[in-house]
């Protein structure tokens, strides 16, 4: 079982460690939602999966939320192609219930951080 969770933890990033490693530069944010999607409302300083992703940092791919694989497939994809990837836990529901910067086409958004959320973002 230990070895389970070791896996697990090095693969897998909860949001606030992501935003905080997408500020410091040591990942790069990738949403591998459909464009539609993307277009409606992203993670700030995310990139879509189809842009150029540059090698040498870790890429931290997200989905819709808990419900959605297609940040795991795009994730498999990423390591055949040698990348480094950990999946954000959650997905684009919890960056957003956490009030992290959202961008869309009008502009940043500041979601209130949702009631079920600390104001750190750790869940209560």
């Amino acid at each position: 079982m230990l070895d389970y969770l070791t896996a697990k933890l090095a693969y897998e990033v909860d949001v606030l460690d992501a935003a905080a490693g997408l500020d410091s530069g040591e990942f790069i944010l990738v949403d591998t939602r459909k464009q539609a999607s993307w277009d409606h409302g992203h993670a700030l300083g995310a990139i879509r999966l189809l842009d150029n992703i540059p090698a040498g940092r870790t890429v931290v791919v997200y989905g819709w939320g808990p419900g959605c694989n297609g940040a795991t497939r795009a994730a498999a994809a990423l390591i055949a192609r040698g990348y480094s990837v950990r999946e954000m836990i959650g997905g684009f529901e919890y960056w957003y219930r956490s009030g992290l910067d959202v961008e869309t086409a009008a502009g940043t958004v500041h979601p209130p951080v949702h009631p079920l959320v600390g104001a750190s973002g750790a869940a209560l």
